[in-house]
């Protein structure tokens, strides 16, 4: 049976204050997406100075205030938090959010661990966080995801890897039900292995939406080696979604976007990506379908998220439902 197809929406989280927040939550979990999403930066992009809400106490904040949307961060790097302490702190937001819905008999978790190697430096140098090479990073990756898993499904496990450890620690209580796991990224070598070996949910990022099928190919080739069935992971891909009512005013806001994201996630906008009136948007979103992608973490362009989010939810997503 085909995955269903998944739409979820970046919250506003800087330079935005807590109502701006609040208001497009409700509102994203009132028009039916799937699911929510938060950076995990320290630092506002792309400026250190740019006010930013931290990833998990807005997490928590959100999952009071909606009630079935899932929820994530897009995506927690090592040696911002010891894993085992972010292992408390999503199984607490877990109890907050309350169950999700409910897939093959049994409820599942509002809540998705959004794990990735970092690439940020300097906010991890201004806070006095370890920023160490790539194959330590993701060496604390793997690390990070077998001592959640356990820590969600096992009384006082012990762990010793190659970075972090633990000790019979305790995560009581347990979440409702186990969060699902998301790794994000695209390096072929060990990230995808990882994704193969650990990840629910694989996402590739927005500068590598025209790679897609090679990272496909790769993932599924690691599938193999780990001895995993490629079903079993979700592919997701982050975009910037610009939508307008017509095609002539998406031009105009396609040529602001590409100046907006700059080299983050602006590469390959224009060419690449998804924009244009909603029936052009619903046809490259079915060109991202055909290659096998099954969840879409968007990045609205506007001042107000939720204006953009209406017109999707109205013009697109029937045309997936």
């Amino acid at each position: 049976m085909a995955q269903a197809l998944r739409f979820g929406i970046t919250l506003p989280q800087i330079k935005k204050s807590w109502e701006d927040t609040r208001a497009a939550a409700i509102e994203i979990d009132e028009l039916g997406y799937d699911s929510a999403w938060v950076c995990d930066h320290l630092y506002g992009m792309p400026m250190p100075n740019m006010p930013i809400f931290e990833a998990y106490s807005l997490l928590a904040a959100v999952a009071a205030v909606t009630s079935r949307v899932a929820l994530g961060a897009l995506v927690t790097p090592p040696f911002f938090r010891n894993p085992a302490v972010l292992a408390k702190q999503i199984a607490t937001i877990d109890h907050i959010a309350g169950p999700g819905p409910v897939i093959n008999g049994e409820s599942s978790s509002r809540l998705i661990a959004g794990l990735g190697s970092g690439w940020f430096a300097s906010e991890f140098e201004g806070y006095g966080c370890e920023f160490p090479d790539i194959s330590r990073r993701l060496a604390a990756l793997g690390d990070t995801c077998e001592i959640m898993r356990r820590m969600w499904t096992q009384e006082q496990p012990s762990y010793r890897g190659e970075v972090y450890r633990i000790e019979d620690a305790a995560c009581e209580p347990k979440p409702l039900s186990v969060p699902r796991i998301l790794i994000g990224g695209g390096g072929e070598k060990v990230l995808l292995r990882l994704a193969a070996r650990y990840a629910d949910i694989w996402n590739n990022l927005a500068v590598n939406q025209r790679e897609l099928p090679r990272k496909l190919e790769v993932l599924h080739a690691h599938c193999e080696r780990e001895g995993r069935d490629p079903s079993q992971i979700e592919v997701s891909q982050q975009c910037v979604v610009v939508i307008a009512p017509t095609q002539e005013e998406a031009e105009v806001s396609i040529t602001k976007a590409e100046r907006v994201y700059g080299g983050h996630l602006g590469v390959g906008l224009r060419e690449h990506g998804i924009w244009g009136s909603p029936q052009v948007v619903t046809e490259k979103i079915q060109r991202h379908v055909a290659l096998g992608c099954r969840h879409f973490v968007m990045e609205f362009f506007g001042r107000d998220v939720r204006e953009p989010a209406r017109l999707f939810a109205e013009s697109v997503i029937p045309a997936f439902r």
